[in-house]
C-alpha cells in the first residue's frame, strides 16, 4: 500500500478529497471506490503498482480523434471506480472490491510502464479502463516519468474528480475523455451512483485549461436517448466547452446489470450525430458500430473528409500542419 494523497482526518474518520464524492470513512473501511483505505488514521491507496491489464491501442480506441491520430497509446488501468454504473463494460474489474470478484492482477512500476512504452514505441499513455482518479498516486508516478521522457498522459474519465485532483495532475495530463453519460441528474443518481452537476463543473474545469478535451456519451435506449436529451448535451458542449470540442456518440450493447436491454439503433445514432451538428458542434462521430462516414473527421469549413477512418484505424489523412488540404482552414486538435 502507499500513502494516499488529499485527505484529512475528522476525529475517527478520513475524510478523502480526490473525488467529488468527499467520503467519509471510517477505521478499517475504503471509500466508494473500494480502493482507499482508511487504516489507523491513515489513508492508503491499495492499488499503487498493481494493475489489471496493460495494451498497446491506437488512439482512436481511448477514444480521442483530433490527439496526434494514429499513434499508438499504452493503456493500463486497475481495480476499483467511484461510478456503480449499471452498464459498466468492465464491471468485473471496476466493481471488484465492491463485488468481490477475483481479478488477477499484475505488478508494475512507474519505471517499468514508461519503459514498456518506449519499447512499444508509444507517443502516450493512457489511464483508462477503470477511472484513472482513483489511483491517482500510481497515476502521477507515472505523469512525472513520462512527461520527463517526452511521452504524452491521457485520461479516460469519468468526470468526477476533484477540483483540487485536477490541479494536481493538470501540469502533467495534456489529454483526456470525459464521459458525459447523460444530462438528466436522475439518471446519474440511479443509474450511475453520482451527481450530475459534479461532471459538468469537471468538465468546466477542464475547459478552461490546455488539456485536449474530448467528450463521449453512452446512447442507451430508453435511459437516455430521446432527442431533447441530445440537444441538451449537444448545447452544453458548445457553449460551456466549445464548439470545436470532438464528441463521441457510442452505441450501448448490453452488459452487466443492464443485459435485457438492446443494443443501440443505429438510425438512433444517426440523428443524434445530425442534431448535435445542428446545435452547432464541428466534430462529431459514431463509435462501437459501422455507420457511413460515422468516425470520418470532415472539415468544418470545405466539408471534404481529412480523416478516413474504419475501426479506429486511419485510412487517409488529409491534416497538413494542422490544416485542410484542401481549402488550409485549422483544424482544432494536437496533430
Amino acid at each position: 500500500m502507499k500513502k494516499a494523497i488529499l485527505w484529512e482526518k475528522k476525529n475517527s474518520f478520513i475524510q478523502c478529497h480526490l473525488c467529488r464524492h468527499n467520503c467519509m470513512i471510517p477505521e478499517g473501511k475504503t471509500g466508494i471506490c473500494g480502493v482507499r483505505l482508511n487504516k489507523k488514521g491513515v489513508l492508503y491507496s491499495t492499488v499503487w503498482g498493481k494493475t489489471t491489464g496493460i495494451g498497446i491501442d491506437p488512439i482512436e480506441k481511448k477514444p480521442l480523434f483530433h490527439f496526434y491520430p494514429g499513434t499508438p497509446v499504452l493503456s493500463f488501468g486497475t481495480i476499483g471506480c467511484n461510478f456503480r454504473c449499471l452498464f459498466c463494460q468492465n464491471y468485473t474489474s471496476s466493481q471488484a472490491p465492491k463485488e468481490g470478484f477475483n481479478v488477477p492482477q499484475e505488478d508494475i512500476t512507474p519505471e517499468e510502464i514508461i519503459e514498456l512504452a518506449k519499447k512499444h514505441d508509444c507517443q502516450s499513455i493512457a489511464y483508462t479502463y477503470n477511472e484513472p482518479t482513483i489511483f491517482a498516486e500510481y497515476a502521477l508516478d507515472c505523469m512525472k516519468l513520462a512527461k520527463k521522457n517526452n511521452i504524452k498522459n491521457i485520461f479516460v474519465s469519468n468526470g468526477y474528480f476533484s477540483s483540487e485532483t485536477l490541479e494536481l495532475i493538470k501540469p502533467y495530463l495534456d489529454a483526456i475523455n470525459i464521459d458525459l453519460k447523460s444530462f438528466n441528474k436522475e439518471f446519474y443518481s440511479k443509474i450511475v451512483g453520482a451527481k450530475l452537476d459534479g461532471v459538468l463543473d469537471s468538465l468546466k474545469l477542464v475547459a478552461k485549461t490546455n488539456i485536449w478535451l474530448e467528450v463521449t456519451t453512452l446512447i442507451i435506449p430508453t435511459k437516455n436517448d430521446s432527442p431533447e436529451e441530445m440537444k441538451n448535451i449537444a448545447t452544453f458542449i458548445r457553449q460551456e466547452l466549445g464548439a470545436e470540442v470532438p464528441f463521441h456518440i457510442s452505441a450501448f450493447f448490453p452488459c452487466y446489470k443492464m443485459a435485457d436491454i438492446p443494443p443501440t439503433n443505429p438510425e438512433t445514432l444517426i440523428k443524434a450525430k445530425q442534431t448535435a451538428l445542428d446545435t452547432g458542434l464541428k466534430y462529431v462521430y459514431i463509435g462501437n458500430t459501422d455507420t457511413k462516414d460515422g468516425e470520418n473527421t470532415i472539415c468544418p469549413n470545405c466539408k471534404k473528409t481529412i480523416i478516413k477512418r474504419s475501426r479506429y484505424l486511419i485510412e487517409e489523412n488529409n491534416i497538413v500542419n494542422s490544416k485542410c488540404k484542401f481549402c488550409g482552414h485549422v483544424i482544432d486538435g494536437r496533430f
